[in-house]
């Protein structure tokens, strides 16, 4: 059988969709099961968890699977109806990867996943009102803020009970013994800077808490208001050195809805291979560019 033969046995709640590459639909109480067979079956890398706001429909998320060792791929998409108490299951315990991917749809759609072990904002500040990528959002609510963010040392997690209702965790990121320093915030070749807290054992980092918020540059919610050929600005401007490859990647996406809608797209073989050769060169020279020779390094060893 093939992977969508197999999915439609395991579940036969999946609804199989020909929109975009082809997706199903899961019950959002059968989705973690299904998500741990696949896993089980080989699908050993989550390429992209994307939050979405389907407007009466609901909330929720696609998730891309792919098989890496024999290259397959399949697409899962499971959603709640309700806009207030909207939570999905959480899959970091799956692919690792979903840890942060959850965490950003969290801080813009307002999505929870259980037993995610950090429901926290990934990019906004703690004090942000509101999630900006919901339809209802409002921009009106979040003035500047002229104050520094506070960290904390703590972490929220929900539990979800038999009767529905939810229990909230506290997970504790440092204790008060630990030797904890900061990292940054520093820049990587990027329009915007990174900022680590690290528990040291003599030169060995034991945890790392990353805080991504000053890369964060809004250009989604700028794309809202922007025609196509307005929203190449912003992606070039994300890293100037490797502004080709952000551009043709959203060049790419414009491409294929343009092509399942009859537009005349047409891109010859040479352009194609004009931009792989560009695409090797950029990411080196953009690396290259974030390391200055008056910079220090301090000799760090992440523990395994």
């Amino acid at each position: 059988m093939n992977i969508r033969e197999k999915i439609t046995a395991w579940e036969p709640g999946a609804v199989w969709s020909e929109a975009g590459d082809g997706m199903f639909t899961v019950p959002v109480e059968k989705f973690h099961a299904l998500a741990a067979r696949l896993r089980a079956e080989g699908f050993d890398f989550l390429r992209s968890l994307t939050g979405m706001d389907w407007g009466e429909e609901g909330f929720g998320a696609v998730y891309h699977l792919e098989a890496t060792a024999t290259g397959e791929n399949v697409v899962l998409r499971t959603l709640t109806p309700s806009r207030e108490k909207c939570g999905l299951p959480s899959v970091c315990d799956l692919w690792k990867a979903a840890e942060l991917n959850e965490r950003e749809v969290f801080d813009y759609f307002g999505i929870g996943f259980l037993n995610h072990p950090d429901m926290r904002r990934l990019f906004l500040r703690d004090d942000w009102v509101g999630h900006p990528l919901r339809k209802d959002y409002d921009p009106g609510l979040n003035p500047l803020r002229m104050t520094n963010e506070v960290s904390k040392d703590s972490a929220p997690s929900f539990e979800l009970t038999a009767d529905g209702s939810f229990i909230r965790h506290r997970n504790v990121l440092f204790e008060e013994d630990e030797y904890v320093i900061n990292i940054g915030p520093q820049h990587p070749a990027t329009h915007g800077v990174l900022r680590f807290r690290v528990s040291l054992e003599g030169e060995i980092i034991r945890k790392l808490d990353v805080h991504c918020g000053y890369i964060h540059r809004g250009i989604e919610k700028m794309c809202e208001s922007l025609t196509y050929p307005q929203t190449l600005a912003l992606t070039d401007r994300l890293d100037y050195l490797g502004a080709s490859q952000n551009r043709h990647a959203l060049c790419m996406c414009i491409e294929f809805l343009g092509s399942s809608v009859e537009w005349l797209v047409i891109v010859s073989p040479w352009s194609e291979a004009k931009t792989t050769i560009v695409f090797s060169v950029s990411p080196a020279l953009s690396s290259a560019a974030s390391r200055r020779p008056n910079s220090r390094s301090i000799p760090l060893t992440l523990a395994k």
